[in-house]
């Protein structure tokens, strides 16, 4: 096994670091360790605004969600054990060749792919705040605690997700079942003890009474669930044959308002029949928007009454952007390379796609809005989530064209990304607190949004797009 594994963390280096350059991708868990370091200077001026076991809530809610993000391999089963990009054969595919059973194969990869991201995400974020811990008067405990249960925050999340997308593979209805009993659950918790349930998550609890029963039950919990997932997932044969319905005639003519409807057709119906419409939807966005909506609710004594909703709005935004990198993640356009279609138009298509996906967010927030008794904002809580979603999204057709999932890691691209969105996050955040209909004028965004993408429609046409 650590053969194979070795072999494919060096895989992995290789991929990204042919893309944008070794030197630029080695460079990222330094950028994250900056940004943590620097950061930790600014605690005890934000202890004044918020308590330093808010604060704490917030770091563990982010690195729950980064595991929520990145750990649906179930769900992503079939295409890793097959070409993760595009025509690009890995060693994940090396089943089919070589005495190596899917399962054993599929193990080592989610290992890996798991240690990538912590080296890449968790371990940069606790070193920086390590550091800095003599130079702000906070005990070096501290920081060690937090790695250990910001760490563990980020497995729950992943193994959790992997969990939930390995029962959706195999059973949908299962899956009904098992979110019917967890929200049951939730509700009987909050019922019972009158307290929010996202207090009661185990690693939030270890970090403000640590104690080694409260660690062992969380790592075991962990285990087990990964243990589960890893013995349910069932890779996708390529033996089996189906048969559907023509629907891209009728499809297309009901997108007959877009500039190219076929484009954005086919996108629209790969997602369906992949099974990445529902899925990505669910654990991509549905789950993680759920458990923030726990989380912010936490922060109500800080915010104004309708302040949660509208941070619910611009985070659903945020999320809602990456929408982009569904449509993206397994289309490169080598396969388009010898039809009249250039990258102009290819990436137009996409953005129609994304356009029709944004109806997914909308009625997530109208639910929010409704369900919290705060229907009086929906419409400027509407507004700012599609204006953050369509912002964020032309910077990032600017910056990262059809590879929004690979170029992330180019730290030029990301501090750009970093500041263009910061910079205006604290700006509408600041104006929907003091006058919540304000936020009407993030309307505003869809002019920067429509030049950010112009510039990556040139920038992107006259680049050479990858052929695999």
């Amino acid at each position: 096994m650590l053969e194979l594994f070795v072999a494919m963390v060096k895989e992995e280096w290789r991929v990204h670091s042919t893309m944008f350059g070794s030197i630029s991708f080695a460079l990222f868990p330094i950028l994250i360790f900056w940004i943590a370091f620097m950061g930790s200077f600014l605690l005890p001026l934000m202890r004044h605004s918020l308590p330093a076991g808010e604060l704490s809530l917030v770091l563990h809610a982010n690195y729950l969600m980064l595991g929520f993000m990145v750990g649906a391999f179930g769900l992503l089963g079939a295409e890793v054990m097959n070409r993760r990009f595009g025509q690009a054969s890995l060693l994940a595919y090396s089943a089919r060749s070589l005495p190596l059973s899917e399962r054993f194969i599929f193990a080592n990869f989610v290992v890996k792919d798991t240690l990538y991201y912590f080296v890449l995400w968790v371990l940069p974020l606790a070193l920086g705040f390590l550091l800095a811990s003599p130079f702000i008067g906070v005990p070096v405990t501290l920081p060690l605690l937090l790695s250990l249960t910001l760490t563990l925050s980020f497995l729950s999340g992943l193994c959790a997700v992997f969990f939930l997308s390995s029962v959706y593979s195999r059973s949908k209805p299962v899956l009904a079942a098992i979110l019917v009993i967890l929200a049951g659950a939730a509700g009987a918790i909050a019922l019972l003890t009158g307290q929010d349930p996202a207090r009661f998550f185990p690693p939030l609890m270890l970090f403000n009474a640590f104690s080694w029963l409260n660690f062992v039950l969380s790592c075991a919990a962990i285990v087990i669930l990964f243990v589960v997932s890893i013995w349910l997932f069932t890779p996708e044969t390529a033996d089996s044959t189906k048969h559907y319905p023509d629907v891209l005639t009728p499809l297309t003519k009901k997108l007959s308002f877009f500039p190219t409807p076929p484009l954005a057709a086919k996108d629209l119906i790969d997602m369906y029949r992949s099974g990445g419409m529902v899925g990505q939807t669910l654990f991509s966005f549905a789950i993680p928007l759920v458990v923030i909506w726990f989380f912010l609710s936490l922060l109500t004594g800080y915010l104004p009454s309708y302040g949660v909703l509208l941070e619910f709005a611009i985070v659903t935004g945020i999320i809602a952007s990456t929408m982009y990198t569904w449509l993206t993640m397994f289309d490169t356009f080598g396969a388009y390379a010898c039809l009249p279609i250039s990258v102009r138009t290819l990436i137009k298509s996409k953005i129609a796609s994304f356009s029709v996906l944004q109806l997914i967010p909308v009625v997530f927030v109208a639910l929010a809005a409704l369900l919290s008794g705060q229907a009086l904002y929906l419409l400027p809580a509407v507004v700012l989530c599609l204006s953050v979603s369509f912002y964020s999204l032309g910077i990032t057709v600017w910056l990262t064209g059809l590879s929004p999932s690979v170029l992330v890691y180019n730290v030029k691209v990301m501090v750009t990304y970093l500041v263009l969105i910061g910079i205006v996050l604290l700006i509408l955040s600041a104006v929907a607190f003091a006058a919540p209909f304000a936020a009407l004028g993030a309307v505003i965004l869809f002019a920067p949004a429509a030049f950010f993408a112009r510039l990556g429609f040139a920038k992107w046409e006259a680049c050479e797009q990858p052929g695999f």
